[in-house]
């Protein structure tokens, strides 16, 4: 099976495919607001050492970078942007497991559930 992406992948930037784009914006629009971005970051913890973390944020950090994929933003802190670079945020749908799922070329090492990364 092949994933579409939504644009170039780059080696400075995360890449929504579009099935995660798609699903972030529904996501959106039914919870009715359109002044939120999806913030894809890292932080502290997790069995690996990095968890992942995706959500809607109303801010706007210093450092912040941005990138649109439709309709949506989504926007990566300037801590977690070495570690996500060239990363591909997917969102999955099949009868073994479902939503959003990240392939990031920069992890050294996950573990079994996918949440963190070294």
């Amino acid at each position: 099976m092949t994933t579409e992406i939504s644009q170039e992948v780059t080696a400075e930037s995360v890449v929504l495919t579009d099935a995660a784009a798609t699903k972030a914006a529904a996501l959106l629009a039914a919870e009715g607001r359109d002044d939120l971005a999806l913030r894809v970051a890292v932080q502290p913890g997790g069995c690996s050492g990095l968890r992942y973390q995706l959500f809607f944020d109303d801010r706007s950090l210093d450092g912040d970078h941005a990138e649109t994929f439709g309709s949506l933003k989504v926007v990566v802190d300037r801590m977690s942007k070495p570690y996500l670079a060239g990363a591909v945020v997917d969102f999955v749908d099949t009868i073994e497991k479902q939503g959003f799922t990240i392939d990031n070329p920069n992890a050294g090492g996950s573990c079994a559930c996918g949440d963190s990364f070294n």
